[in-house]
């Protein structure tokens, strides 16, 4: 059965501190680096009849360490445009705008709630002639996915804000009885191997 695999990118300096990251290309932390990489563990065994990516480093970058290969960038992958609010904090906004909610508001010289959820359409009307039988992955941003999920199951793009995603997660949008349905959310990468000494007993 067709599957979309919706895969988060590893953590960056902003996503880190929690601040808005949209057009601004960061790269992953050593950190982030690592967690890509073990994201291959999830994905090891599975074929994509497509993969597709972000143009933004942190995308390209965690899809290249998780071992897959990227057939082409998708300038409607990228993250929402948080227009004057790039770099910033939900805590940061609320303290000048305390009723700010980007679900509903967007961001001011950015882009509205309808205008990401356009772009997800259009991606998944673009994918759409592929699902017989195969599988796709996205490899993108934490607000475009929600949406994107959302957007799936036939929901506005207001209701990604009840899907939060973490950095290096991969969730499966699938079908179920013929319905499109989210099979699985969030799911991270494993922990590494524990690399500290041996601590088995010894006789």
């Amino acid at each position: 059965m067709s599957e979309i695999l919706l895969i988060r990118h590893g953590e960056t300096a902003w996503s880190a501190s929690h601040r808005h990251t949209s057009y601004t290309d960061l790269e992953l932390t050593p950190d982030g680096e690592r967690q890509a990489r073990t994201l291959g563990v999830m994905l090891a065994g599975r074929r994509f009849v497509r993969v597709l990516s972000s143009p933004l480093q942190r995308a390209a970058c965690t899809a290249h360490l998780a071992g897959l290969d990227v057939d082409a960038t998708d300038p409607d992958l990228a993250e929402w445009n948080y227009g004057e609010y790039e770099g910033r904090t939900t805590a940061d906004i609320h303290a000048e705008n305390p009723h700010w909610n980007i679900w509903t508001d967007g961001c001011p010289g950015g882009e509205s709630p309808a205008q990401v959820g356009e772009r997800a359409d259009r991606v998944l009307a673009g994918i759409a002639p592929l699902l017989d039988g195969s599988n796709v992955a996205l490899v993108g941003h934490a607000h475009s996915l929600r949406v994107i999920g959302a957007r799936w199951i036939g929901l506005p793009p207001s209701a990604g804000g009840l899907l939060r995603l973490d950095t290096a997660t991969v969730s499966v949008l699938g079908h179920e009885h013929g319905r499109q349905v989210i099979l699985r959310w969030n799911q991270p990468a494993p922990p590494p191997p524990a690399t500290g000494p041996d601590r088995r007993a010894r006789h």
